[in-house]
C-alpha cells in the first residue's frame, strides 16, 4: 500500500475549529471542546475531518508542547481526556447518529479495534473506530489494554472480517506478536497500526502483520480496497526472528528488576549529583532506567539497535528541555553494559547510544515528532 502524503495540520480552513478547540483544552474546559466540535458540525464540516483533521493533530500538538516542557503531566492527562470526551460528543450530534443509523442496515462488515496488552493510549485506536463506524462498518471497540486472551475469546465470539490492533509504545511489540499470531491462528486477519510499529510499518511486517496503516484514515482506505489476505497456517509461517534463539532478549527481560536496581545502587558512585536527589526525583530516576531497560529488551527482541538509539536521543532531548543535561545518561548506560558484557548485541546497542549522546541533542519538540518513549503517560521525566 502507498503511504499517503503526511498531515502536518488541519487545512487552513480548519483553524479557527482548531484554535478553539485547542484554547478549550488548555483551559481545561471539556464543555468548550464539545461545543466548539458540535459547532464545526453544524458548520457543515464532516465528522471524519474534524476526527482526522482537528482532533488527531491537536492530541500530536499536545505531546510536542509536553516533551517541549510547555505542558505539565497533568495538562497532558486532562488534554488527552478531554479529546476523549470530544470525540464522544460528535459521536452523539445528530447527523452522526443518522448517518449510523442508515449504516446499520447495511454494514460493509465487522471489524474489532482494540489496543495492545500493556497499551494505555487509547485515543488513536477510538479515532479509527469512529471512522471505521462513519464509513459503514460494524465496529467492536474493545478499549485500552486488552489482553491477549480476552482479545481472542472476543474473535471466537464475534467472528469480526479483521481485527486492527493499535500500539504507540514500542516496548509493547513482543506483545503485539503475541496477539498477531494468536489473532491470526483462528484464521482471521491482522491490520496494525501506531507508532510502535515504525514510520514505515518496518515492525508490522516483522511480526507478520497482515496490513499496516500509518493513521485511521489509510487504515479506512485499505479496508475499503478489500479484505485483507488470510493468514497461512501456522505450520506455513516462517520465522522471521531467528536471533532471539541466542537468548538475550529473554535474559534482559527476566532480569530487567535486577539491572534496575544495580544501576540505581551503583549511580551515585558514578554521577554524584544524585547525592542532592530528592525522593522524587530518585523516583524520577528509578522509572528512566526501566524505560531504557524495556527499551533495550525491545530492540533486542526485532533486533533493531537504531530502535534504542531513538529512545535513547528522545529521552535526551526530554531530559535537555527540562533542564537535566543529556550526558546525565551515559553512566547508566555503562553500568548497564557492565551487567550485559556476555551479550555481544545488548552490549553494541548499549556502546551506540553511549556514542550516539556524545552527538549535538535535537531539539525536544523534534524529537517527540516520532515519540518512541510516548507521551507523559508513559514518561514523567
Amino acid at each position: 500500500m502507498t503511504r499517503p502524503a503526511e498531515h502536518h495540520g488541519p487545512p487552513p480552513e480548519l483553524d479557527g475549529w482548531t484554535d478553539a478547540l485547542w484554547d478549550a483544552v488548555l483551559a481545561g474546559d471539556e464543555y468548550a471542546a464539545a461545543d466548539a466540535v458540535t459547532a464545526a458540525l453544524d458548520h457543515g464540516i464532516d465528522a471524519e475531518t474534524v476526527l482526522l483533521d482537528v482532533i488527531a493533530p491537536l492530541q500530536a500538538r499536545v505531546g510536542r508542547e509536553w516533551a517541549a516542557n510547555r505542558l505539565t503531566v497533568a495538562q497532558e492527562h486532562t488534554a488527552t481526556a478531554i479529546n476523549e470526551r470530544t470525540i464522544a460528543a460528535l459521536a452523539h450530534h445528530p447527523a452522526v447518529r443518522e448517518a449510523m443509523a442508515r449504516h446499520r442496515a447495511e454494514p460493509r462488515g465487522r471489524v474489532a479495534v482494540a489496543c495492545i496488552d500493556g497499551e494505555w493510549h487509547a485515543l488513536p485506536a477510538r479515532i479509527l473506530a469512529e471512522v471505521l463506524r462513519l464509513r459503514g462498518w460494524q465496529v467492536d471497540y474493545l478499549g485500552a489494554q486488552v489482553p491477549t486472551p480476552h482479545l481472542i475469546s472476543h474473535v471466537h465470539r464475534a467472528n469480526p472480517a479483521v481485527v486492527a490492533l493499535s500500539s504507540s509504545i514500542a516496548t509493547r511489540l513482543p506483545a503485539a506478536h503475541a496477539a498477531i499470531t494468536a489473532c491470526q491462528a483462528t484464521g482471521t486477519p491482522v491490520l496494525v497500526g501506531g507508532a510502535a510499529y515504525g514510520i514505515d510499518g518496518r515492525y508490522a511486517s516483522l511480526l507478520g502483520a497482515d496490513g499496516w496503516a500509518p493513521d485511521a484514515r489509510a487504515a479506512a482506505d485499505r479496508l475499503a480496497e478489500g479484505p485483507l489476505p488470510k493468514p497461512p497456517p501456522l505450520h506455513q509461517v516462517i520465522d522471521d526472528l531467528p536471533h532471539l534463539a541466542d537468548q538475550e532478549y529473554t535474559q534482559v527481560s527476566r532480569t530487567s528488576r535486577k539491572l534496575v536496581r544495580h544501576v540505581m545502587a551503583e549511580l551515585p558512585a558514578r554521577f554524584p549529583a544524585m547525592a542532592d536527589y530528592t525522593d522524587e526525583q530518585l523516583r524520577h530516576t528509578a522509572e528512566d532506567i526501566a524505560h531504557i531497560v524495556d527499551f533495550l529488551a525491545t530492540a533486542l527482541y526485532v533486533d533493531d539497535p537504531g530502535l534504542f538509539t531513538g529512545f535513547i536521543e528522545w529521552t535526551a532531548g526530554i531530559l535537555t528541555a527540562r533542564g537535566v543535561p543529556a550526558m546525565s545518561l551515559l553512566p547508566g548506560l555503562e553500568l548497564l553494559a557492565e551487567q550485559l558484557v556476555d551479550y555481544p548485541r545488548a552490549t553494541g546497542m548499549l556502546s551506540s547510544a553511549c556514542e550516539s549522546l556524545r552527538q549535538p541533542v535535537p531539539d525536544a519538540a523534534d524529537a517527540a515528532t516520532d515519540a518512541p518513549g510516548g507521551s507523559a503517560e508513559e514518561r514523567t521525566a
